[in-house]
């Protein structure tokens, strides 16, 4: 038997681990987190309950196979519970990171530390009760200006149009660096917010942004763009009073301006013209003119980053993997030493923490079993060893002064959480912080115990 050491929980690392695991080796699964699960359970919109239902029963499977361990609420890396030499110093055969990535692109602008102003990731993060970032403040006020237009933007709008519990939102502007035919998001998400948009107010902006779109060929005309990216213009909505959600197209932050308490008062954006590329595509290019608006929360949501402090070489794109040669078509999963020009022996990124940002479950789903496979060609070629087990693994890190989360630790978790959600006639329900979650484990543990 050979064992599989993967850290990281969400969906690349859940499925991976199955697979693997369902070859017959014995697979430690460690997690940042007590709850697994990742982007799947902290990132996934609030009220999508039955994807996350679904979801959470896919991953108690995987938590149920006999041969695969779960240790959680362990941090990986530099300055950490342990680092990536500690693990393999317990003498797995191999090592599948599929951590993700853990930080964020900043936006690099004068005034960004001013109260109000958020990465997307964290405060989706927040209002999907994760421990790290449920207790932070990320308050919101009247005016929020929210950076690009993909459907993590959008969930965003959603939530801040719709169902955050304690609103005030007046008004929602969109900051999109190109024009409206570049829009990333996916018609079925942009429907849940499409009505607060206001027809009157989009079409005075296509209008500003006409010339520039005309001159890479864009036809702004209200059929063409309902078919491309906003099917809101072939529709029409009662006149209710309701906060509004706008467009600046062709505009990037530029800076940050704070008010006497600290907060953001006032966002500058530069305008952009939009530049036509040989291969058909576009870009933004900065012109002289700016704006300025008047907000007080801004959320950017520019891309995630991988974090050096993991331990694993960096590339150019997040953590370096072996060069593909030029007929290569396929992923490349093996973690490589660009310093040394070698490949890091028995280790391999799948998931985010190969390529940062690339799709929701499913693609996650997909790249975490292909990067399994990869582990399975590689221990093929590798001798047995006895594997060091569940409980002398748990010794070791008991010894360490940890006290990491077991799989039936997440099961009684589970069951209370559920029942918590009957008690409370709740569709779900997830305690917010770790001291929470740790102390309703142990006290459902001993009354078991107790009642036999």
């Amino acid at each position: 038997m050979k064992t599989a050491f993967i850290v990281g929980a969400g969906p690349a690392g859940m499925f991976a681990a199955q697979k693997i695991a369902l070859a017959g080796h014995q697979v430690v699964l460690i997690n940042r987190d007590i709850k697994p699960g990742g982007l799947a359970e902290y990132g996934i919109y609030p009220l999508k309950d039955k994807m996350k239902f679904g979801l959470r029963k896919q991953f108690a499977k995987v938590l149920a196979l006999p041969n695969l361990h779960y240790f959680g609420h362990l941090t990986i890396g530099e300055g950490c519970d342990l680092t990536l030499d500690d693990l393999r110093a317990m003498g797995p055969s191999v090592i599948v990171v599929s951590c993700g990535a853990q930080g964020y692109n900043q936006l690099g602008l004068p005034g960004e530390n001013s109260k109000g102003v958020y990465s997307a990731k964290d405060f989706v993060y927040h209002y999907n009760l994760l421990p790290l970032c449920a207790s932070m403040d990320h308050s919101t006020g009247k005016r929020i200006a929210v950076v690009g237009m993909g459907n993590v933007a959008v969930d965003i709008m959603r939530w801040l149009l719709k169902d955050c519990p304690d609103r005030q939102t007046e008004e929602v502007i969109v900051i999109a660096r190109r024009g409206p035919y570049e829009a990333k998001f996916a018609d079925k998400e942009i429907a849940y917010v499409e009505e607060y948009i206001r027809r009157d107010e989009f079409m005075r902006e296509l209008e500003r942004i006409k010339p520039a779109c005309e001159a890479c060929h864009q036809d702004l005309s209200p059929e063409k763009l309902a078919e491309a990216t906003f099917p809101f213009l072939n529709k029409s909505f009662p006149p209710e009073q309701r906060p509004k959600l706008t467009f600046r197209f062709l505009s990037s932050a530029k800076e940050i301006i704070a008010g006497p308490d600290g907060r953001i008062q006032k966002l500058v954006v530069t305008e952009n013209d939009l530049v036509l590329k040989k291969d058909g595509n576009t870009s933004a290019k900065a012109t002289g003119r700016t704006a300025v608006l008047n907000v007080d929360t801004l959320i950017f949501a520019i891309g995630d980053k991988h974090d050096p402090k993991l331990g694993l070489p960096m590339g150019p794109e997040g953590f370096a993997t072996k060069p593909a040669p030029e007929s290569a078509t396929e992923p490349i999963y093996e973690a490589w030493d660009p310093a040394a020009n070698r490949e890091l022996e028995g280790v391999f990124v799948v998931g985010w923490a190969r390529r940062a940002s690339t799709g929701l479950v499913g693609i996650a789903r997909h790249d975490g079993e292909k990067g399994a496979e990869k582990v399975l060609e590689y221990l093929q070629g590798l001798p047995d060893r006895n594997p060091l087990s569940p409980e002398r693994l748990l010794a070791i890190m008991q010894a360490k002064g940890l006290n990491p989360v077991t799989e039936q630790d997440i099961e009684v978790l589970g069951k209370v959480e559920e029942r918590e959600a009957r008690e409370r006639n709740l569709s779900s329900f997830k305690y917010s912080d770790d001291n929470t979650m740790l102390e309703a484990i142990q006290k459902e543990r001993e009354a078991l115990s107790a009642a036999g």
